[in-house]
């Protein structure tokens, strides 16, 4: 299993391949595309992201010490979004959820293509995400 900065890493390689932002949204459309997609009975107002703007859900699980996430959106660029989250952080522990940087997402350039309302939402993502992580490590200890 690759860590959490393995995996960033190889988000950072795979975004560096494109010249320009409208071929990178559109590896972020096909990212969304292989989301591990919530169930429907947890898109509810309790898993909905607040301060997104596009509806945001995400769900998570504690298999035996990972944090599995499954998530979904109505946006495709969201969704792209969130599985680039998901896919750092999921399938990881706890610890390492809370200890892992964000530094990755500035590497690719990521928040200052968005506009204002999606990258206040990618920081409610991580909130939402690490937030889960702190619940899930409290059960651990």
């Amino acid at each position: 299993m690759s860590s959490i900065k393995e995996i960033q890493e190889e988000i950072v390689d795979e975004f560096a391949m494109f010249d320009d932002w409208m071929q990178r949204y559109e590896y972020m459309i096909d990212l969304g595309k292989s989301l591990p997609i919530i169930d429907e009975q947890y898109k509810d107002e309790d898993h909905i992201i607040k301060g997104c703007q596009s509806k945001v859900w995400v769900h998570a699980d504690l298999d035996q010490d990972k944090v599995v996430f499954t998530a979904d959106s109505d946006a495709i660029i969201t969704k792209g979004i969130i599985a680039i989250l998901i896919r750092a952080w999921s399938n990881q522990k706890p610890q390492d959820i809370l200890e892992a940087d964000t530094d990755f997402i500035d590497e690719i350039g990521l928040k200052e293509h968005l506009s204002p309302t999606r990258a206040n939402g990618l920081v409610s993502m991580i909130k939402q995400l690490k937030m889960y992580a702190v619940a899930y490590q409290s059960q651990l200890n």
